[in-house]
């Protein structure tokens, strides 16, 4: 049944932003084929939605996904964006292509001079070269030089945000420099992004469905990695004021709706049943809830990687079911390759194809001996099936506690022992170096990869004000000695 369509309202004010929107193409001529949705939250938590015990958030579509799919309790991203995002991606550790971190932030900043390597291979090209239409609506922040942007990796389809959507001007202070925040459509400047950034969730979720209505007669792959609910939080008109969690909960149930009119979409063009749709998060919150779990974004405890997840895919993945051994989001290229009957570069994965187990088969063990946990280059912790060890020899039995609130070290000394050794596997072949790599001599085993580079000054997207010339498009200064101290009195902005 469809959902309810609550800020249709919203749409007519963004149907501008429509008018240059990619023209559909193709008859759909393999039904085993099914279409792949990946709607990819920024910052939410475990305890964000209904579905994994919000009692603070309503998130009616998200939970009715739930119960009509699979959800997915030991699902695991990276601590903070741009590895989270290269993981999805291109399916492996992102140690393994250089994107662990940025060049001087844990995260790639505005005109920084890297992104993702040219030879790198993401699941929009394993899935294009397969015969899909592909789509990236929302952030990228794999690098804003244009051999970076998601044109040039797969994605035959690009409107969003380069970056994080606190990486402008209004950022209170702005302690970074700032340039404007550009909004882009293929490669091309659509306009400046202002303070008020109440228009993206619902311009996004216009764009979505847009692609799916030139699309629903081929297969196609839609990647929506939403900018919310990062700071700043802002929500439509039709949103704002209507939660009971103040703007994070508006913020939520805008995103919630989104998914509702996603699924009504679906059902529209009667493509619902060849559709998987996964809802997940790129780490754990900022602003919102762990729910049970211990830590939160930029940790390597379970709230800072573990994040809600839920798959749904009517008549194929058994309504009500869930999985809780672990799985990833380095799975998604892997299994929808499978899925898609795609080649997959078998020589560099991380991550494996879970078709089998989305399909019901929940009872079997998770594929991976090791998951490991990085913040920045820096091996944390490496959980093997319910035992979790830190790298500083604490140990969790994450069955019965996933609070991680009792060491068990003392009490399991041959467990401690089995991923010690796990950890020493995953420094060998990972490798496990400072938080960032600001030495650029860091030594990563040979299985690392190069992370792509410019030749020559990179510039910024869009000028700043004021300025002409190269000056307008000097990226911002690479120095964490920028930062500043709010004056006497500062009270930070409500929704930052």
């Amino acid at each position: 049944m469809s959902l309810p369509i609550r800020f249709a309202a919203a749409l007519g004010a963004i149907a501008a932003l429509l008018a240059c929107a990619d023209p559909g193409s193709g008859v759909r001529d393999s039904a085993d084929r099914p279409n792949f949705i990946v709607v990819f939250v920024d910052d939410m938590g475990y305890g964000d939605i209904g579905a994994f015990g919000s009692t603070q958030n309503r998130t009616p579509a998200i939970d009715a996904m739930a119960e009509a799919g699979m959800k997915l309790t030991s699902f695991y991203a990276h601590p903070v964006c741009t590895p989270s995002r290269a993981a999805l991606l291109t399916g492996c550790y992102p140690i393994r292509n250089g994107l662990q971190t940025g060049l001087w932030h844990p995260v790639l900043m505005p005109g920084d001079p890297q992104g993702i390597h040219p030879d790198e291979i993401t699941v929009a090209e394993v899935l294009r070269d397969r015969g899909y239409a592909t789509g990236l609506i929302g952030k990228w922040h794999l690098g804003d030089q244009p051999e970076f942007l998601p044109n040039q990796h797969g994605f035959e389809y690009f409107f969003g945000l380069p970056y994080s959507n606190d990486m402008s001007p209004f950022m209170p202070l702005n302690p970074r420099n700032h340039p404007p925040l550009p909004l882009l459509r293929n490669g091309k400047v659509v306009r400046e992004v202002p303070e008020d950034q109440s228009f993206l969730t619902g311009s996004y979720t216009a764009e979505a469905l847009e692609f799916i209505e030139r699309h629903s007669k081929e297969p196609f792959f839609l990647y929506i990695p939403h900018s919310m609910v990062h700071v700043p939080l802002w929500a439509g008109e039709d949103f704002k004021g209507s939660s009971t969690n103040g703007i994070l909960g508006d913020c939520i149930e805008e995103l919630d709706a989104g998914v509702g009119q996603i699924r009504a979409k679906l059902e529209e063009h009667g493509i619902a049943d060849n559709t998987l749709l996964v809802f997940t998060s790129d780490n754990g919150p900022a602003r919102g809830s762990s729910g049970p779990l211990r830590g939160r974004k930029g940790t390597t405890y379970e709230g800072g990687l573990r994040v809600p997840a839920v798959a749904w895919w009517p008549g194929t993945i058994p309504a009500g079911s869930s999985y809780d051994d672990v799985s990833t989001t380095m799975d998604i290229l892997p299994t929808f390759a499978a899925l898609a009957g795609a080649e997959t570069p078998a020589d560099r994965l991380d991550g494996f194809d879970i078709s089998d187990i989305l399909k019901g088969n929940t009872a079997k063990p998770s594929p991976y001996a090791a998951f490991y946990y990085y913040r920045g280059y820096e091996l944390r912790a490496v959980r093997s099936r319910n035992w979790k060890l830190h790298s500083d020899g604490t140990l969790y039995n994450l069955e019965e506690d996933i609070a991680e609130s009792a060491d068990r070290a003392s009490e399991r000394p041959e467990v401690a022992a089995r991923l010690s050794g796990l950890l020493e596997e995953g420094r060998r072949n990972l490798g496990d170096g400072p938080v960032w790599p600001l030495d650029p001599g860091i030594a990563l085993p040979e299985t690392a990869r190069r992370v792509g580079r410019i030749d020559g000054e990179p510039k910024l997207l869009i000028p700043r004000h004021g300025l002409e010339g190269a000056a307008a498009h000097e990226p911002p200064v690479r120095s964490k000695t920028v930062e500043t101290k709010p004056p006497p009195g500062y009270v930070r902005p409500a929704n930052w």
